[in-house]
């Protein structure tokens, strides 16, 4: 009935060397922490003790997250 064998597909997702597809990811999230983290120590820096904590607080929730897949 016009199925395709996905035969092919299955071996490259079960080769132990292949990468992985998303490979910007980890690059992409290092940078928004590194930005992050700077901002947040900035406004520690200038005084503003409460929000910078918050927003790093926030912001490694948030990372955390996005690392896990949610």
């Amino acid at each position: 009935m016009g199925a395709e064998d996905d035969f092919g597909l299955w071996e490259r997702e079960l080769k132990p060397g292949t990468p992985d597809a998303d490979g910007g990811g980890a690059r992409g999230m290092l940078l928004v922490a590194g930005a992050t983290a700077t901002g947040c120590t900035a406004l520690i820096a200038l005084g503003e003790v409460p929000l910078g904590a918050a927003g790093l607080v926030l912001s490694s929730v948030i990372l955390l997250l996005w690392r896990i897949g949610l």
